[in-house]
């Protein structure tokens, strides 16, 4: 049945075009609200969320605020989060005290989450299989022997999701440096790693050029492997205000998504009362499962054939004054086939050609991509390729233009701008060293997946996770539990009970920490934090309520008692550094380039943004220049009789945490073991509507790996493609299959067989 509720019912589906947002989003707030128990406090939180001048920033997503400040630019998914945070509901030392894992563990994931807060750290003791109480200060004895005791410091690895704050961050990194490992695996190794190496190797920076005000002067928004009503709502607010200043708004994803079509925005009352939707795409383009490539490349073909008789289709002042590497490119587009491009693309070539004069008629252009397209194997290549035909007509360093990766979690970004960085650059620990007084390792360390591999082979022994639900954002199920529990400690820092808890080493903490909601206070009063959103803007965060319980610690006081613990003869300020996140801050401004004068901006009203010198057309690169890069078109097509698997998460759900088993933009209830499939594939198999299926998938090694009892489901897909949930198809992603290019799981790039269930 899936890791949600599983209430019963039986499982549908409805064609469902009613604009996204809107009232059914409203319906949804609505009952979460009620569920959360919080009809005042709630709407309160939400008034308070992502506004400036002690407000907190949203839990959920990086999407940037306008540049004016927000006035209840909030979404739905945001708000969820936010009450799900708020929950009444205590995981406390009677609830552990009367439930075994073992039994926890037969508990759907939703069931664990939904218990409510964390309220004080706990240890597992294996002779009850229970977790019992333990105190800050044993808890940190604990990590900090073990840590001490380990023959090398790189058999301990340091985990991050995309929540924890800049200034926690910084910390984190610091500690694990001084400590003397690189073992900083997070969540940009499973996510948009292909984002950063490649836009790192085109244009100096390893992140996008774009702000918000770019997204509001653009002619053409190209949106592609993204549905933006689930996984970034207020982006709708941006398609939307493009939409009705005429601006062109392309969808580029093998699923026709809910995003593409229309929506009310919530905040704009007369809408709203009016059931008045604005339009969100003026065109959907689909590609099949990993023909991205052969896309964007078919449009580079046009671009420069037109240039044969238009001098301005290309823009030859750019390339000569700013790029490297253009002819070799331009030969090997113009050598490419029409056949191979659109045999690779899926999509006719009139159409390519019709999303090509849309691109040749633009003054700016925007593209912007998320996940559907870096996890796969040839994820870097695909975004250097965006960033090839982006250079053709000069769509970089200009208002109005560039690319805009969209980010997930909300301060994924900033992590990895604050130090969590396996591969850190040399640059940065020699200026790390130098102000904090560390002599940090130099060699790279292990990212998500290599760190699992290590677990497994019993060469990591210790593993830190700071939030997230680690095992169940991985890949290969199995194998991620296999090496989690082969580990002598697990320390899990968390706000809820989640499945990580439950697959643990053979010593095992829970560390409750703060919610973004909540106050801080430290010796030097109340403390705010920051995050860096999508877009390089960085903001301030103060949580407004009561803690959910007295013996809760911020993030950075847990790191500070763990790096204590670990290294007692440090010369680092930890206990000054909690007492007041100003003092944490100047170091920051000491060591991160853009971060000057910290203190001072970030309490400017909307904060400030950090300097992107690809933005300036200043090239960080080896050339000094933007550099195109000529890849040979991959081949993406499935072995004959195997379709091509891509995981995706449902509305109702955001990452690992599931509040629904219902997808309501794309009409489906009550069933979370599914695929998506394409009517013609169904009727090949002999596949009706909703009939049982297993789903076969085969790894580069060899082996497979199998689920049963999965429900069909007929939608607008290509031909030989098909998708269904994470974090239920994880299992099916092997741990060796991973992109030679960017290192990330191809949770979007499973060869798989379908067949009509025999169970």
């Amino acid at each position: 049945m899936g890791r949600g509720p599983n209430r019963g019912g039986d499982p549908s589906q409805k064609d469902d075009h009613a604009p996204s947002a809107g009232w059914g989003a409203a319906r949804s707030v609505a009952r979460v609200v009620a569920e959360a128990r919080a009809p005042i406090k709630g709407p309160h939180a939400v008034w308070k969320m992502n506004h400036e001048n002690g407000g907190f920033d949203c839990p959920g997503c990086a999407w940037p605020d306008a540049r004016d400040g927000l006035h209840l630019d909030i979404c739905e998914n945001g708000i969820k989060h936010v009450t799900w945070e708020m929950t009444r509901k205590r995981v406390d030392r009677e609830f552990f005290a009367a439930h075994t894992v073992t039994e926890l563990s037969a508990w759907t994931d939703f069931a664990l989450e939904d218990q409510g807060r964390l309220t004080e750290p706990m240890s597992y003791d294996a002779a009850s299989d229970r977790y019992v109480p333990i105190s800050w200060a044993g808890a940190f004895a604990l990590v900090g022997t073990t840590l001490r005791g380990l023959d090398s410091p790189h058999q301990a690895s340091f985990y991050t999701s995309g929540r924890l704050s800049n200034e926690a961050t910084f910390l984190y990194q610091l500690w694990v440096r001084e400590f003397g490992t690189n073992n900083l695996p997070d969540c940009s190794n499973m996510c948009h790693e292909a984002s950063g190496r490649a836009l790192q190797a085109a244009i100096g920076t390893g992140k996008g050029t774009c702000d918000i005000t770019d997204w509001e002067q653009a002619d053409l928004l190209i949106v592609m492997a993204v549905n933006a009503a689930s996984n970034a709502p207020r982006m709708l607010t941006a398609l939307a205000e493009a939409s009705r200043r005429g601006a062109q708004i392309v969808h580029v994803n093998p699923l026709i998504e809910a995003a593409s079509r229309r929506t009310i925005v919530p905040h704009e009352f007369a809408a709203m009362a009016t059931f008045h939707a604005t339009r969100t795409g003026t065109m959907n383009v689909q590609p099949r499962i990993g023909g991205d490539l052969a896309l964007l490349r078919g449009v580079a073909k046009v671009v420069l054939e037109r240039a044969a008789t238009d001098p301005e289709a290309v823009d030859h002042e750019f390339i000569r004054n700013h790029t490297a590497y253009y002819e070799a490119y331009r030969d090997l587009v113009m050598a490419t086939p029409w056949e191979q491009i659109v045999s690779q693309s899926a999509v006719p070539e009139s159409r390519i050609r019709e999303l090509a004069e849309l691109y040749l008629v633009s003054n700016r252009t925007v593209i912007s991509w998320c996940l559907g397209l870096t996890q796969q194997e040839h994820g870097v290549d695909t975004v250097r390729e965006i960033v090839n035909l982006l250079l053709l007509r000069g769509n970089l360093g200009r208002e109005g233009a560039g690319p805009s990766p969209v980010r997930g979690h909300s301060n994924v970004q900033g992590n990895r701008t604050c130090g969590i960085d396996n591969r850190p650059p040399a640059a940065f620990l020699d200026r790390l060293d130098e102000v904090c007084g560390i002599e940090s390792p130099r060699e790279d360390g292990l990212d998500t997946v290599a760190t699992i591999q290590a677990m497994r082979r019993g060469e990591v022994k210790l593993f830190v996770a700071l939030g997230g639900n680690f095992c169940l954002a991985a890949p290969d199920t199995d194998a991620t539990f296999e090496g989690l529990r082969n580990t002598d400690l697990t320390v899990q820092v968390s706000t809820k009970l989640n499945r990580s808890h439950l697959v643990h080493g053979r010593a095992a903490l829970i560390l409750p920490c703060l919610g973004r909601t909540e106050r801080d206070v430290q010796r030097a009063g109340e403390q705010g934090v920051t995050v860096e959103d999508s877009m390089s803007m960085v903001h301030l965060s103060y949580g407004m309520r009561k803690p959910a319980s007295q013996a809760l610690l911020s993030e950075c006081a847990i790191l500070a008692g763990m790096a204590q613990a670990t290294l007692p003869n440090s010369a680092t300020p930890w206990e000054r550094y909690v007492e007041d996140y100003d003092r944490i801050r100047d170091t920051m401004a000491a060591v991160l380039p853009g971060f000057e004068d910290f203190n001072r901006r970030v309490r400017m009203p909307l904060g400030f943004r950090i300097r992107q010198p690809a933005r300036e057309r200043v090239f960080l690169t080896d050339s000094g220049r933007a550099e195109f890069l000529a890849s040979p078109l991959p081949d993406a097509l499935p072995p004959a009789g195997r379709l091509m698997l891509s995981t995706m998460r449902s509305h109702d759900q955001w990452n690992t945490t599931i509040y629904s088993d219902n997808d309501r933009y794309r009409g489906v209830k009550n069933v979370r073991t599914l695929l998506f499939m394409n009517s013609a594939d169904m009727a090949e198999r002999g596949i009706r509507e909703f009939d049982l299926i297993d789903i076969t998938s085969f790894a580069r090694d060899g082996s497979t790996r199998t689920v049963w009892g999965y429900r069909a489901i007929g939608y607008d897909i290509p031909a030989g493609n098909v998708a269904g949930y994470m974090p239920e198809l994880n299992v099916l992603c092997a741990i060796g299959d991973f992109s030679t290019q960017s290192d990330q799981p191809l949770m979007k790039q499973q060869i798989v067989e379908v067949v009509r269930s025999g169970r």
